[in-house]
């Protein structure tokens, strides 16, 4: 399966037609129809719905799609890091994580290496710790920032001397918000935004889930959240409460946070693939990170 196929499939998916997509590759329409028959007689799954006035991607295409975006993010990321190969460290380093105090610490980190090191561009991803394992797996991250308990067998790591307390963003007039604490039996019948842990994954565990019990099932939740910027909205216009960590509240002056009681925590490690090989400024930024640990912890 050659690259130059895949950047012609995905202009197609991403024009939606083959007349847009020939005139954006500069290539003949007929030329560009009869290469991506090929790909689909080779890949032996049809690729596309071929409508009157708009060609659409069948479930074969979308996941073609999202491997054909991987691929060519991943050979991207290969030739910036060949490119930056010389006597001044320079590149790429991709990193992923969630909303947690962790990333204050990554952040602490890139800060420093921008200043000795200003040739290094630093690329942040955000997501749940399914999405960055996900990424991690396929070379698309250097290195994965994730709240556990997550398994991290599969992956080296490094523990972060960094814990995020569990609780409730609310209004400031919630009857929530007179609590100084928030236990189980508190949260039953209020409408929730619940933090999305992927449970589908044999490799990540809900820490609040565990911390409910018996009563998770219980819980009345109008609204899952992977970014907590996004659930604040939400709360500020009285949905509900958004399940979350301390390091997430936003400051408003309508929000306030109030932890979970018995108190709920989690750690963070970096996590990349084992026996990774990583570029010069990927290895540096690991470098650099290891020796702020120590003074942190």
């Amino acid at each position: 399966m050659e690259l130059r196929l895949l950047r012609y499939f995905l202009a197609v998916a991403r024009e939606g037609g083959f007349t847009r997509a020939a005139h954006y590759l500069h290539v003949t329409q007929p030329t560009l129809s009869r290469q991506l028959m090929d790909l689909e007689e080779e890949l032996g799954q049809p690729l596309f719905n071929r409508e009157k006035r708009r060609v659409t991607l069948t479930p074969e295409g979308r996941l073609l799609r999202r491997r054909a975006e991987e691929i060519l993010a991943m050979v991207q990321k290969t030739e910036a890091e060949f490119n930056s190969i010389g006597i001044n460290i320079g590149g790429d380093v991709y990193i992923g994580g969630g909303e947690s105090r962790a990333m204050e610490l990554i952040a602490d980190t890139i800060s420093e290496l921008h200043g000795e090191y200003p040739d290094i561009r630093f690329h942040l991803y955000t997501g749940v710790a399914g999405d960055v394992m996900e990424r991690v797996d396929n070379g698309l991250l250097d290195f994965g920032v994730l709240l556990q308990p997550v398994d991290l067998h599969r992956y080296d790591s490094l523990m972060l001397p960094v814990r995020d307390c569990w609780g409730i963003l609310t209004r400031r007039d919630n009857p929530l918000a007179r609590l100084k604490t928030v236990a189980p039996g508190d949260l039953l019948n209020v409408p929730l935004i619940c933090s999305r842990r992927d449970l589908r994954s044999n490799f990540v565990r809900n820490p609040y889930a565990e911390w409910f019990g018996a009563n998770f099932e219980k819980l009345h939740v109008v609204a899952v959240h992977n970014l907590i910027r996004n659930a604040a909205l939400l709360v500020i216009r009285g949905l509900g409460s958004a399940i979350t960590i301390e390091a997430a509240e936003q400051g408003s002056r309508e929000l306030c946070f109030r932890p979970f009681a018995p108190r709920l925590e989690s750690g963070s490690s970096l996590v990349w693939k084992k026996y990774q090989v990583f570029s010069p400024a990927a290895g540096l930024f690991l470098d650099r990170l290891r020796e702020r640990i120590p003074a942190v912890s």
